[in-house]
């Protein structure tokens, strides 16, 4: 598919459910305050799975998925790492819109559609960290340095997870996608050859509970032969997308795939195969992945193609499809994305301090 620039709109954008997570309405949608015997218990019930497969109207498939067999409801709890931005900075957010007058596709798949581009098709695994926020950030940030530049690199989520500080969040504890961005926009990340990812065997060893840390800020790659500074990849100024169907689709068709923030609940933990819906089960917090595509099921539910990053043995090898046009668990509610920058590519810049607090 060639890729060219499309013009759209952008304004301020306003929201009219400050109290919800993901400006969903409903305090149902909120994480809930639950027992230590809740928490300690098994994340993958058998009771959940067949709740779901034996309902008929459910539309997906559910399974005792061997990425969280040991998992208890708190160890997954913190794999969902995304924390609300504050009102203020949300209404101060450039909102882009499309024109209605482009055509989009039926079904869309950003894999076939820039098949040169490996990277989208990339399923990762952030361990027992609770960096959801900055992986859905660096995915689709490669994957547009790819569309729009042709450039194929695979960038560090270990440079923002531990470099953003205390203005992104919390690192393993949680962070906004907001500001992850706001993050690539003014300091860049380096590749992933430069600073890979900090746990690659997950959290098996002793004395890793009740959290993993997050890495610290080194700002020097692993490989002698490379410079901080120079492996350095930026994105265009942070803007959200218009929390309807029609944008989201326009967004992804010209400019790539996205980031989006959900609400999961105890039963998505469960999927395997299908249209996702929420079906059973209470909020556990917010989750982000990269947005890739868009079709419509033999039964013909609207759904969005999602890459998640806890590796192939989790959902349909790595991704899931939720249902589209309702904004099933606030997925359409909260895009946030960046163009690549060219930046990047032809000049240094100052590393930030590691220790100090980002000032955008």
């Amino acid at each position: 598919m060639g890729f060219s620039f499309m013009p759209f709109t952008i304004f301020i954008l306003a929201f009219s459910s400050p109290s919800s997570f993901f400006n969903i309405a409903g305090a149902e949608t909120q994480p809930q305050h639950l027992s230590s015997s809740i928490l300690n218990s098994p994340i993958l019930k058998e009771s959940i799975a067949k709740e779901i497969n034996e309902n008929p109207e459910a539309g997906w498939e559910a399974a005792i998925n061997p990425r969280f067999s040991n998992f208890t409801v708190a160890q997954f709890k913190r794999l969902l790492g995304v924390k609300k931005s504050s009102r203020k900075e949300l209404t101060s957010t450039p909102v882009i819109t499309h024109p209605k007058s482009l055509k989009l596709p039926k079904n869309f798949d950003a894999r076939t559609a820039w098949s040169q581009c490996s990277t989208i098709g990339r399923i990762l695994d952030q361990g027992h960290c609770g960096s959801c926020w900055a992986f859905g950030a660096v995915e689709s940030l490669q994957d547009r340095f790819c569309i729009h530049f042709d450039v194929n690199v695979t960038l560090s989520v270990n440079d923002l997870l531990a470099c953003c500080g205390f203005l992104c969040g919390m690192g393993c504890d949680g962070g906004e996608p907001l500001y992850a961005w706001r993050y690539l926009s003014h300091h860049g990340v380096v590749s992933e050859e430069c600073d890979p990812y900090f746990d690659q065997i997950g959290c098996a060893h002793p004395g890793c509970e009740p959290s993993y840390p997050t890495p610290k800020c080194v700002k020097k790659c692993v490989s002698g032969n490379q410079l901080w500074r120079k492996s350095k990849h930026y994105s265009v100024r942070a803007y959200k997308v218009k929390s309807n169907p029609y944008d989201i689709m326009a967004e992804v068709y010209k400019n790539g795939p996205v980031e989006v923030a959900f609400t999961v609940y105890e039963d998505f933990a469960h999927y395997k195969s299908g249209v996702y819906k929420h079906i059973t089960g209470v909020a556990l917090g917010g989750h982000a992945v990269k947005l890739i595509g868009w079709g419509t099921s033999d039964d013909g539910e609207d759904y969005w193609l999602l890459a998640n990053q806890w590796n192939r043995s989790w959902g349909d090898d790595g991704y899931f499809k939720i249902k589209r046009g309702t904004n099933e668990c606030g997925i359409e509610a909260d895009i946030t994305a960046g163009l690549p920058s060219s930046k990047n590519l032809i000049r240094e810049v100052t590393d930030m301090d590691a220790n100090s607090d980002v000032s955008f």
